[in-house]
């Protein structure tokens, strides 16, 4: 064993004297290794970022795996009494001892500006709903468990409204007035930035404030001059771990039909993006396109080091036929020659590898191919410096196959006379 580990580590040792002694003439070709290897690497890289951002693209707008929603109606279809399914949600909630959960009411909200008084889109949650959409703040903090003891309510508001209001400083505890049958003072407590494609100001309450402001579910709209308008029932959220997803849904459905009893139903779902996705991932075509052109600049190296090799084996005819004559087996002469390609590939892989590692973790990089849409950035993908040097090695193995055998054919009086 220790002779194959000192007869391996010695190829190494002369692959790489050898690599040293014709550098000039190998440099081209191994930048081009480093560069295709770069390239692979950095697009599994970008990738995971990308993917990343994506991600928490669909969790802000659906949740995160899994998130279920209740919906529960009566046979014809209207709500079940707001008192009843508080009281059933509750329940449930504890038995099955789920943390993460929220009531989500939409709604629209008269709010008093500076220039005048408009409607703005109003969501209604519990705490733990931050969480469960990651919801980012750009100024401030989202609810606290705190906030809900507040005599005046918090609210956060997106940076349309923000910017309406003249972004006050939130350390001076800013105040807008919410308009309805008694007009409410509400305390700007955060800012979220808003979406791309949002153009009118939005914001949130905590579900029990927005309650306590918002018409009765069965009343009439009060219009343009009321308060809030509610659109419906709360929907009620819920995020469990993925595994526990099938079960849970078959015991709220037959806990909130059983409580609810004759006359009503209730159904549960998955909302989450991994529900309908299959975890497939949405970059695959760009990675193998750009993979598929790094393979080819890793070919062309390939070819170049296999001229290269062909072209230095000729001027070394005589020194492996002397190595012949003194006992050097076929199999070490074979193997010697093609540690050469080898060695060179892999040290060029290396580089590529740290070249690729420096430009996704750039954080000028990430934060260009994130958009802004990604909190956790994940850390450099291991399997992309694998996949990487591995690639190298093959290349390097390819490229030292065939000046390795035309070595090993060479004869050794015809070598010694060369």
């Amino acid at each position: 064993m220790n002779r194959v580990l000192s007869n391996i580590v010695g190829a190494c040792v002369e692959a790489w004297q050898e690599v040293r002694i014709h550098k000039t003439r190998v440099m081209l070709s191994l930048i081009g290794v480093a560069v295709a290897v770069c390239a692979i690497t950095t697009v599994v890289g970008l990738g995971a970022v990308a993917q990343q951002a994506t991600i928490e693209q669909s969790e802000r707008q659906s949740g995160r795996p899994a998130s279920l929603q209740v919906y529960a109606s009566k046979f014809d279809g209207s709500a079940p009494a707001p008192e009843i399914m508080a009281d059933v949600w509750q329940t449930a909630l504890e038995r099955y001892d789920i943390t993460y959960a929220s009531r989500v009411t939409t709604t629209s909200q008269r709010v008093q500006f500076a220039d005048g008084a408009a409607s703005v889109a109003t969501t209604g949650v519990d705490v733990p709903y931050g969480t469960m959409h990651r919801v980012t703040m750009s100024e401030g903090e989202w609810f606290t468990a705190a906030d809900a003891e507040r005599l005046a309510p918090a609210v956060l508001v997106n940076s349309i409204f923000y910017d309406r209001l003249g972004r006050p400083d939130l350390a001076t505890h800013p105040t807008t007035t919410l308009l309805g049958d008694q007009d409410t003072t509400a305390v700007i407590t955060g800012v979220f930035p808003a979406q791309g494609w949002e153009q009118e100001p939005a914001m949130y309450l905590l579900a029990d404030s927005l309650a306590a402001l918002a018409a009765p579910v069965n009343a009439a709209p009060t219009g343009l001059d009321g308060g809030a308008n509610y659109f419906g029932p709360p929907t009620y959220e819920l995020w469990v771990p993925p595994e526990l997803a099938d079960p849970i849904i078959a015991a709220l459905q037959r806990d909130v039909s059983a409580a609810l009893g004759d006359g009503a139903t209730a159904d549960v779902y998955r909302t989450d993006y991994a529900s309908w996705t299959g975890g497939e991932d949405p970059y695959l075509s760009l990675k193998l396109l750009v993979g598929g052109v790094a393979g080819l600049v890793l070919l062309l190296g390939a070819l170049g080091l296999v001229n290269i090799a062909l072209v230095t084996l000729k001027q070394r005819i005589r020194e492996i036929g002397i190595r012949r004559s003194f006992g050097a087996t076929a199999g070490r002469v074979f193997f010697a020659v093609m540690m050469e390609s080898v060695v060179a590939t892999v040290v060029a892989g290396i580089v590529g590898v740290i070249a690729a590692v420096l430009i996704v973790k750039n954080p000028f990089v990430e934060d260009f191919i994130s958009q802004g849409q990604v909190t956790d950035f994940p850390a450099f993908p291991v399997e992309a410096a694998i996949i990487g040097l591995v690639s190298a090695t093959v290349v390097g193995a390819l490229a030292g196959l065939v000046p390795a055998l035309v070595a090993v054919r060479v004869k050794v009086i015809d070598a010694i006379r060369y």
